[in-house]
Order: C-alpha cells, then sequence, then structure tokens
C-alpha cells in the first residue's frame, strides 16, 4: 500500500501568478497538499502561457479550476469553496484581493479558522502597498542589486528572480507554522509577506573580508570557471595547481591583507593562467589542490551534472523539470502530475466538492462564471 504524503490532508486555494506565490505552493503540492489553482476562463488560445515550461514547471501536481472573479456569482463559488480549504493563498498587490471582497476580513467572516497567505512586493500595510513589480523590483527595492556591481560600475543584479524563490520559500513555511498553530489553538491567520522584507533579512556584504580572492575566471574554451581562496592552506593549494609560479612568492601576497590590497594583480595573474587551459582543467586541479572552484554552468551543463544527477535533481521523462529541495526520509515529494489545463478540474472542484449538479455547472458555463 503506498504511504500517505505528509499534507495529504491540507486543501489550498492557489490565487497566485508568475513566480514567487506558484512556487509557494508548489512546495506545499509535492507533499501532498491539494492545492487549487483559479485560473481565469479565457480560452486557451487567448493566452499561450498555459503550454509554456515555465508554467508548467511551477504549477506541478495542482488541480486547476477556472473562475471569473468579475462576475458576483464567482466571488460566492470562492466563499463556498473557501469552507471546504484550510487555506487561501494569493501574490496580487494589496488591492485586488479588496476589490473582489476577498481580502482576509472577509474570509475570515466565511470560515474562522482560514490561514490566508498574502505575498506582495512591500506588504499590506506600508505606504507603497501599492507599488507593483517582479522578482527584479524586489531585489532593487531591498538593495540585493546594489551589492552585484563591481567597484565604479553601475549594478548588474544577480540575472535570475532570486528574489521570487526566496519569498516562496517564506511563504510556504510561514504557512506551514500557521497551519500547527491552528492545530493546537483553533485559531487561523493572515501571513503579510513583504518580498522586500524577506530580501533585506538576507543582505550581506558580499565582498567578504575572510577571502582572499573571489571570482570567475576566462578559460580557454570561451567558459568560465569561479574560484576562491580563503584560508592559508588553500592558498598553498592555489600555488600548487598553478605550478608553483614565481610571481606568487612576490612579497606583495605573502598576507591575507597583502592578497586583498593588490587583488586586481592577483586575479590577473590567474586568469592568464586559466586562459591557457579549458574549464574542467582549471576546476579539476583547483580541485585537487583543496581549492573551492566550479565551472560556470549553463542549462545543458546542468542536466548533466554528476552531483545533480546523484541527487535526483531533475525528474521526468521527455520533459524535465526539478525536483523539491527538500528531502526526507519517510515522507518524500511526489512528483504525479503534471501543471493543469484550464477548467481541467472544474467536474471535481464544482461538482464533488461543492456539490453542484451537471447542470448548474453547464449554467455557469454558459454565463462565463466558468
Amino acid at each position: 500500500m503506498k504511504a500517505r504524503s505528509i499534507l495529504h490532508n491540507i486543501r489550498i486555494l492557489d490565487f497566485t501568478w508568475v513566480l514567487a506565490g506558484p512556487y509557494a505552493t508548489r512546495l506545499l503540492a509535492d507533499f501532498g497538499a491539494e492545492v487549487i489553482k483559479v485560473q481565469s476562463p479565457a480560452k486557451p488560445e487567448d493566452d499561450d502561457a498555459f503550454t509554456r515550461g515555465y508554467y508548467n514547471t511551477w504549477n506541478r501536481n495542482k488541480l486547476g479550476i477556472t473562475l471569473n472573479l468579475n462576475e458576483s456569482e464567482g466571488v460566492a463559488l470562492v466563499k463556498k469553496l473557501v469552507k471546504k480549504c484550510d487555506a487561501v493563498v494569493e501574490n496580487f498587490t494589496p488591492r485586488v484581493m479588496a476589490n473582489w471582497g476577498l481580502d482576509y476580513a472577509n474570509l475570515k467572516k466565511v470560515k474562522s479558522d482560514i490561514i490566508m497567505v498574502s505575498m506582495s512586493v512591500m506588504g499590506q500595510k506600508s505606504p507603497h502597498k501599492d507599488y507593483v513589480g517582479y522578482g527584479p523590483t524586489v531585489q532593487a527595492f531591498s538593495g540585493m542589486t546594489a551589492l552585484t556591481s563591481f567597484p565604479g560600475k553601475p549594478p548588474l543584479g544577480p540575472g535570475f528572480s532570486y528574489a521570487d524563490h526566496i519569498a516562496g520559500l517564506y511563504a510556504s513555511l510561514e504557512l506551514l507554522g500557521a497551519l500547527e498553530k491552528r492545530r493546537r489553538t483553533g485559531e487561523g491567520q493572515h501571513i503579510d509577506i513583504s518580498e522586500v522584507d524577506v530580501m533585506k533579512s538576507l543582505q550581506v556584504d558580499g565582498d567578504s573580508s575572510l577571502a582572499a580572492l573571489q571570482n570567475v575566471y576566462h578559460c580557454q574554451d570561451n567558459r568560465w570557471c569561479a574560484a576562491a581562496v580563503f584560508s592559508e592552506e588553500e592558498w598553498r593549494g592555489l600555488k600548487r595547481a598553478l605550478g608553483n609560479p614565481k610571481w606568487a612568492e612576490d612579497i606583495r601576497f605573502a598576507t591575507l591583507k597583502g592578497r586583498r590590497d593588490n587583488r586586481a594583480e592577483l586575479d590577473r595573474l590567474i586568469a592568464a593562467w586559466t586562459r591557457e587551459h579549458t574549464t574542467e582543467e582549471v576546476m579539476s586541479r583547483l580541485r585537487q589542490n583543496g581549492v573551492v572552484a566550479g565551472i560556470v554552468q549553463d542549462a545543458a551543463d546542468l542536466a548533466k551534472d554528476p552531483q545533480l544527477k546523484a541527487r535526483g535533481f531533475f525528474v521526468g521523462g521527455n520533459v524535465f523539470t526539478d525536483t523539491s529541495p527538500i528531502k526526507m526520509g519517510r515522507s518524500g515529494a511526489r512528483y504525479e502530475r503534471p501543471a493543469p489545463a484550464p477548467g481541467q478540474d472544474n467536474v471535481y472542484v464544482y461538482g464533488k466538492l461543492l456539490g453542484l449538479s451537471e447542470d448548474k455547472i453547464a449554467d455557469l458555463q454558459v454565463k462565463g462564471v466558468i
């Protein structure tokens, strides 16, 4: 008999979109929560987002229903669904759910112990609460983007929506904590996540005072290898990997402070060596001598990376996606359902969960409510 997933008795109504919100609910769906994703009843040919790998990646293991919230009957259906759910998750700006009459104050009247997670750029109570943004916006407001600049150069940003992933992790953990509190006290709650505040909590100075050098180096095959040296032992390992060049004994590089003060020259000398070798050679020689090093990987590299393969990082047949980073011994994540097509589970949700008749469901379809 197949063991039950750890969150098998949790049902979540999911109003999330793009990445941060869908990632939060995907993490919970992977461990068995029944996540009901609410989508617009627009025809698939009107919006090809449903066929993109991006949508499929962040919405696996979820059920999908269509619902027009600009119709009063649509809002009424949400309130009926809330009575059947443990939590509601959304990542709109604060005005959106309130405009539909589906903010926490109203949902609490429908189900007193409901848990609601609201994710937005600035949070529900900020004077800037109506700011709209995506991961790069959050990164800029939080100061993270500024930390990615080189001296005298404009900020670069991390190159992907790091903030969305972090906000999704925070939201899923907060929701689990709220579920545990409700189990003990019977109380629901509203979790207000400011994605900017989430990122602020993780800010550090990227130029670590402990490192003699930290950089990425161009190699012979026109690819890059990252390397870092912290301790005296690693510095000696670097010299061995490079064949103990005479310049490494220069008095300027004899101490950590000297190496840091002359980092630009040190980087230039190391780069001259890496340009004579392939990325694999550079990484291998550095690692063999105790230096932290790794190839800057593209998507093709990641797909065949032996470490990721050993950890079971990817799952799929013709289409691969990443597995959950959370590993459990007795009740692991499951990957049973692809992302839902629009309205794929209307019959189950409206018929079985809400008890609507086939005629009523057909009438709602005719009216454009679902």
